[in-house]
């Protein structure tokens, strides 16, 4: 393993799964949830407020749900993914679209990569994600090891 990602934490069995959609995106997340629903069941499922109570109305799985993302929502989850209380972002953004709250939406893709989570942002990924075999057992996520830059500005 390459000495920059020596962090590791665990994946669980059951994950913790965050889903996010754009309002021309919404239909189809529901349409993807309720092709897995029998699978996502299985996890805890996060979502911000309007995907989340949309979601939960078409599927009826339970969704704990944050604010509406131009609300706050999409910065909730971010920050649960830097907690490591979400492991798998489910997010179906609109790439024709603009939003009011783009930098919340690049905060939360960028919070992704920090940390290293799995994150869809179409059905496809979303597919390969859900179905593969790493998705089915613990995981390990190997975290960059940020120590240099939490440490630059400590008196030596």
């Amino acid at each position: 393993m390459p000495e920059h990602m020596n962090n590791k934490r665990i994946l669980h069995l059951k994950k913790r799964i965050a889903l996010v959609a754009h309002d021309n995106k919404k239909q189809e997340l529901i349409d993807w949830v309720s092709a897995h629903k029998a699978i996502l069941a299985e996890h805890e499922l996060y979502g911000t407020g309007t995907t989340g109570n949309l979601i939960e109305q078409a599927t009826g799985l339970s969704i704990a749900k944050m604010q509406s993302g131009p609300m706050g929502g999409d910065l909730q989850i971010g920050a649960m993914i830097a907690e490591h209380k979400i492991g798998v972002l489910i997010f179906f953004w609109d790439p024709m679209e603009a939003q009011p709250h783009d930098p919340d939406i690049r905060a939360l893709l960028r919070i992704c990569s920090v940390w290293n989570i799995p994150l869809a942002s179409n059905r496809s990924t979303a597919d390969f994600i859900i179905s593969s075999p790493l998705f089915k057992q613990v995981y390990e996520i190997f975290e960059v090891d940020y120590s240099k830059y939490r440490n630059r500005y400590k008196p030596s």
